[in-house]
Parts: structure tokens; sequence; C-alpha cells
């Protein structure tokens, strides 16, 4: 800039408004550090025709001047390193005082910049009491800058200062904000993507977060969930008590964990681990974070552990059973034959003794099962009748039914014959027609139907009795579940009846209504390998 008298002119006078007000604009319209660095420049040079300009800003451990714009400098001028207090431009940072050297040749912290430079005139950026970095020109001319434009320089430096401070907030809020973004979703991907069901309540139990597996476990959706109360959405869980332990942890702000059946509302049995943990702001619990483990299938594989243990056990001693039950039996098997031999018998008594030896070799096959419980064990399979069996079946049994007062229908169709084990057969038919006459407390009807299939043969066993629901017609197969009383069931016969009758590969269902009466349905191919 030239040299002008005291007094600066009215253009001059008018491009510094100008430059004010575009100043000021730019502290609104423009949120780019950079872009706005730059406007600053483009303007000072339109107002105060520099032919240079470079600013520095101060770095954030307050040590440099790092180099943020600049036009008609010379790189290495730019890629010069500056401290605190080094050069010109170090000094008035240091001292936020401007500097206006007439002769810088003569000024021993001047360090070059432009090429051939005599004179030089550099002004702080202060915002909020606070030097935030330098403007500095220069020229070839000794002298080139008056006192007169320190004062609006610096107007326009503060301008700056500010516009640029507030540039650098928006930039940090935008950072900020990001990295809050990228960790939100980072944790959302987390909470996503985690096998545990995952949500979480205000103090009112309302709502306020709900993950994919809560999602997928509960059948509803975020949006259809977000918001609205837990108990309103899931009333069973105030019947399993889940409400008083969610009060608890926000009145005593201590986490808690239980393990409990829950019935979603599908109406599926579910065994779940819950842990509920305080949400807390400061030192207050705002709310409750709950972490549901569905671990059904895992109980499932324990239980099952659990129930081989016990017929490995069961095995083990049947086999004592089955050597204490066989000797006496070897003993009237032997006796009979003797018997048989005899002379001047009558018929009856030759057929009672028959009778004796055929339910003696019974009885024999029934303690093989029961070695064969815990183990695959052989089978005997012959060509039979399965309507002869049944009669076999009635004739042995016949006291239990009449002492019952029930009365037996006989519906045999025309069946073929199968193969299959007659002595194992014989015991899924005397097991599930001893449980009709036990379930029938009042005089009842037992009605045996056989009919031919496609594929095989058909044997239902059905009774006019009491019917058992849904919940127990599910559990009737497994081991050692029984409805009977105490002493009175092993829980083992039907478990048997279905082992058997899927060594035949065969099936065996049950069907019952409430109030109507149960059927046992039996399935067995004409010849099975």
């Amino acid at each position: 800039m030239d040299k002008r008298s005291e007094n600066i002119d009215d253009s001059q006078e008018q491009r510094l408004l100008r430059a004010y007000h575009a100043i000021g604009n730019e502290l609104i319209s423009i949120t780019s550090l950079q872009e706005l660095l730059n406007k600053i420049l483009q303007i000072s040079k339109n107002v105060f025709q520099f032919k240079n300009a470079i600013m520095r800003l101060v770095s954030e451990d307050g040590k440099d001047l790092i180099l943020a714009a600049s036009y008609g400098y010379p790189d290495p001028a730019l890629r010069r390193k500056l401290k605190m207090g080094e050069g010109i431009m170090g000094r008035v940072a240091a001292s936020a005082a401007p500097v206006l050297i007439d002769n810088v040749t003569e000024d021993s912290d001047y360090i070059p910049g432009i090429p051939g430079a005599r004179s030089a005139l550099c002004v702080p950026l202060v915002a909020r009491d606070r030097v935030i970095g330098v403007f500095n020109v220069e020229s070839h001319r000794e002298g080139a800058f008056h006192s007169e434009d320190v004062a609006p320089l610096m107007t326009m430096a503060a301008q700056a200062a500010i516009a640029i401070e507030n540039a650098r907030l928006y930039e940090g809020t935008l950072q900020l904000t990001e990295r809050y973004r990228q960790l939100h979703q980072f944790n959302d991907r987390i909470l996503q993507s985690t096998t545990l069901g995952i949500y979480t309540l205000d103090s009112s139990l309302c709502i306020t977060s709900w993950n994919k597996r809560m999602e997928k476990a509960s059948g509803m959706t975020e949006d259809q969930v977000l918001g609205r109360p837990l108990l309103t959405l899931f009333p069973v869980l105030a019947g399993e008590g889940f409400d008083d332990r969610l009060n608890q942890v926000l009145r005593t702000g201590k986490p808690e964990k239980l393990q409990l059946i829950h019935y979603n509302l599908q109406g599926q049995r579910r065994v779940q681990k819950r842990r509920l943990s305080p949400l807390k702001d400061g030192d207050m619990t705002t709310g409750v974070v709950i972490v549901v483990e569905d671990i059904t299938e895992f109980k499932g594989l324990l239980d099952q552990m659990i129930q081989s243990e016990k017929l490995a056990e069961i095995g083990r001693l049947s086999s004592g059973i089955a050597h204490e039950i066989n000797n006496p039996l070897e003993v009237i098997s032997y006796s009979a034959q003797l018997l048989l031999r005899e002379e001047k018998l009558s018929d009856f008594h030759q057929e009672l003794l028959v009778r004796i030896g055929s339910e003696v070799e019974r009885l024999q096959a029934l303690t093989g099962g029961m070695l064969g419980f815990s183990r695959s064990g052989g089978m005997k399979k012959h060509q039979i009748n399965v309507n002869e069996v049944l009669d076999q079946v009635l004739t042995f049994i016949g006291y239990q039914v009449q002492r019952g007062q029930h009365e037996v229908v006989r519906q045999f169709g025309d069946v073929p014959e199968i193969m299959a084990d007659p002595n194992q057969l014989k015991q899924v038919y005397i097991n599930l027609i001893m449980n009709a006459v036990q379930a029938m407390k009042e005089p009842g009807i037992i009605t045996l139907t056989t009919r031919a299939l496609d594929f095989g043969v058909e044997i239902v066993i059905a009774d006019t009795g009491p019917g058992v629901d849904a919940a127990i017609s599910e559990k009737i197969f497994e081991p050692f579940y029984t409805t009977k009383p105490e002493g009175e069931g092993t829980g083992l016969g039907l478990y048997l009846c279905r082992k058997i009758m899927s060594e035949h590969e065969g099936s065996l269902n049950f069907e019952s209504t409430p109030g109507q009466g149960s059927r046992f349905i039996i399935r067995l191919p004409v010849r099975t390998r």
C-alpha cells in the first residue's frame, strides 16, 4: 500500500465499510474454516490493495504459528515453521500488539518473506481476549505502510478473528457430532448383532430401546414398542413378578438377575435368564437395562443329559433286577415242564400248564427288555397277526379289566400279517390297555380297533376316560414323566412303548380331548428289516 496523506479519502473509507460488512456476513454464511480464511484474504486484497498477505494461526498447544492462508508469498516462506515469539509474526502473536516496520533489514527479528522485502505490517487476530493468529503483509518499498493503516487493519482483523473462531467452533461441533454419530452407530451395531436380547426402560417402565434379538423373540418390531409401557405390551410379565424386580432396581440402583419360565405372545414355553442393571445419569438411576438370554435349548440339552444319566443308571439297575426275576422264572418254567410229563392230567390242567409256560416265556422276554432299556438289544421278529396278539393280551389282563367293570369292544379289521417281536408287541398293548383301565375311575368302554393301511396296519386303543389337556399330551412320552401319585408309576411305560415302536420302524401317537377320552394310535409297516 502506498503512503497517503493523514486523512483517508471517502473511497477508502467506503471500501473499509464494505470490508467490515462483507466479513460480518461471512460470520453467518461461511462455516468452512479454509473457505473463510481465503475469503478474508480476498476481501483485504480488494480493500487495501495488498500485493501479498499471509495468515498464521496459533497451534492448539500455543507453541507454534501454523500457516492458514496466503497469497503472493514464495514456497520457502510458506514452508517455514514459526515458533511463538519467533520473527515479527511470532512477536506480534506473543505480545498481542501490532508491529509496523519501515525497514525490515534493520530489524533483527525479521525472517525473510517475499523476496526483496523492505517494510512490513503485522497485526494480531484477537477473539474473546485471546490471540488466535496473526495477519501479515510486506512491501518491496521502504516505509510503504503508514500508522493510519494500523487501526482499520486491526478492526478488520478483529472481525476476521471472530469469524475464524466461530468457524473453528462450528467445525469442532461437526467433528464432535460425527464422532458421536459414529459411536452411536457402533454401539447400535453391537446391540443389533449380539445374540442376547437387550432393551432399556425409563423410570416409568416405558421402552426406550429394543434390539433385533428382542424383535425376533417377541414378534414385535422396535417401531411397535418404543415409548410404550412394557407391562401393557406384555401383561404376562406382571404375573411373573417381573415388575417388582424392575421397580426394585429403580429404587435401590442395584442390579438383579433371575431365571424363569416364560410364555411368549405365541404361547411358546421359554426358559430365560434375565439380568437387570440400573441405567445411571451420574448418581441418579433413570432407567433399567434388561439383558435377556434364552436358554431353552441349552436347558433342554442339559435335561437330556440328566435323563440320559438316569436311564443309564436304570439300565444298570435293570440288569440286577432281571437276574433276580429270571431265577424264579426258570424254576417255574422247569416245574411246569415236569408237571406236563405227568399222566392222567385233565385237559384243563394241561391248558393251565401250557399257559404258565407261555407266560413265563413272555416274562423272560420282558426282563430281557429291561436289559435293553439303556442299550439297543436284539429282537426276535416273527410273522404275526396283530389281532391274535391283542386277543392273547386281553386273556392275560382280563381280570383287571373286569374288576373295573369296563367293557371291551373289539373292532378288528381284516389286516395283513406283519414282521414283529410278539413279546415286545404284547408289552406295548398291555401298557396301553392298562393305562386306559387306570384312567377310567368309573366303569367305561375300551375300544380296540385294527385296520389295514396302504403301507401296513393301524391299531387304535381308545377309552372313555376324562382325557388330558394339551400341556400334558406333549409330555406323556418323556421318560420319568407321570401323572400318577408317587409310588404308583415310574413314568417309563409310555417311553418304552414308543421306543419299541421306533425299533419296529413304526409310530405311536396320542390324542386326547378333555372330558371325551383318549386314543393311542399305533402304525406298523407290513415288513420291517
